[in-house]
């Protein structure tokens, strides 16, 4: 199990709500992407080339906008209001090069290097004090089956990160949305590293239930699974200046790209890398591992829901009726209608970069395994 694949499963960003009650806004231009603080019209216009760096939202007949977290907005990244027929929600995987600020990415990479630094020491590093052993025993001690343990990990994991999402609408009011991001952050991440770490170094404990891995093209199949359900796993941690609070973390209602094909793509991408995995690995520490991954990604599709419908109202009651839960259930019967240039959703900077850090992940397998073990967890 990929530490790079894992973390982002573990950490799908909540929605974050604002501070101030939704406003539907009408736009003076049907056909612009309204950017905040500075206000600036950006036509749409598609690229020039296949690829840009500058992912222009496509061009579309239906009246549609949406809201980029630049700099400190203070709108709460409320959604436009179309018509009857138009997106309500925003596009996905949007990255204008010209929008980006220096100092913001500055800022994020000093953060993420200040935040690596404290979990290494905090709860890693092991000559250093940190106390990741000591939970990691401390869950051991309740069964000396790693199957439970396993799931008592995930449980852990699950109860904490999902009661702070249903807890952001107090907790935002209570510290403001970057606060409460870090403090999110910052008692979920340790607990996610300890529930990967387990399982690398106990995927092949338990006992085998099947083994398939004579079976021709196997290894092919698990890889290009793997490969895909990265796809539907990342597709909510496109702003990662938002992740990492320099921007301030809104609420985002997604209508495009990978929406379009289910509203709850990291529960499709979970159930996709749980599967392959499972088939391959072949044991019970597996299965056990799968059943608690999903289980919790199942209700965070219940979960998820009911905070959208809280937060956007009839906004997302209209994305609700035109997506599906199921993948292509809502394409297959009439409800989703995919523009004719949709394939364009996705030929994105964002896109692009998750194809690398998948390839990359893989490849680097070797590295994390190694790394897991010597932690003795």
């Amino acid at each position: 199990m990929a530490v790079a694949s894992a973390t982002t499963l573990f950490f799908p960003p909540f929605p974050s709500p604002s501070n101030q009650p939704h406003h539907r806004h009408r736009h003076r231009r049907p056909d612009a992407l309204t950017l905040r603080p500075s206000s600036i019209s950006t036509p749409n216009v598609l690229p020039q080339l296949p690829f840009s760096l500058n992912s222009s939202p496509i061009p579309r007949r239906r009246r549609f906008s949406a809201e980029a977290s630049i700099g400190d907005s203070e709108s709460g990244g409320s959604t436009s209001t179309s018509d009857d027929d138009g997106l309500v929600g925003e596009d996905a995987a949007v990255f204008n090069l010209s929008d980006q600020k220096l100092a913001s990415w500055a800022y994020f990479t000093v953060i993420l290097g200040v935040v690596l630094f404290v979990l290494n020491v905090v709860w890693i590093d092991n000559s250093a004090g940190g106390v990741g052993k000591a939970f990691v025993d401390a869950v051991s001690g309740l069964s000396d089956s790693h199957e439970v343990v396993m799931l008592a990990l995930i449980f852990i994991f699950a109860v904490v990160h999902s009661g702070l999402a249903s807890l952001r609408d107090q907790g935002e009011k209570l510290v403001g949305e970057r606060a409460f991001r870090v403090l999110f952050a910052g008692v979920s991440l340790p607990l996610a590293v300890s529930t990967v770490v387990y399982f690398i170094n106990h995927r092949y404990d338990g006992v085998q239930l099947w083994q398939l891995h004579s079976i021709p093209g196997l290894h092919q199949l698990v890889w290009l699974s793997s490969f895909i359900s990265f796809f539907f796993l990342y597709p909510s941690t496109f702003n990662l200046l938002e992740v990492a609070a320099v921007d301030k973390p809104k609420m985002h209602l997604w209508e495009t790209g990978i929406m379009r094909i289910t509203r709850h793509p990291q529960m499709v991408g979970q159930v996709i890398w749980c599967l392959a995995h499972t088939v391959w690995i072949g044991n019970s520490v597996a299965v056990a591992a799968s059943i608690g991954l999903i289980g919790h990604h199942l209700f965070g599709v219940w979960n998820g829901d009911r905070r959208l419908a809280k937060r956007y109202g009839a906004d997302f009651e209209a994305v609700k009726r035109r997506t599906s839960v199921v993948p292509f259930a809502a394409i297959l019967d009439g409800r989703q209608k995919l523009p004719d240039d949709y394939y364009k959703e996705f030929i994105r900077l964002p896109y692009l970069s998750i194809t690398a850090l998948t390839i990359g992940a893989y490849l680097a397998h070797p590295l994390m395994q190694a790394a897991s073990f010597r932690l003795h967890w």
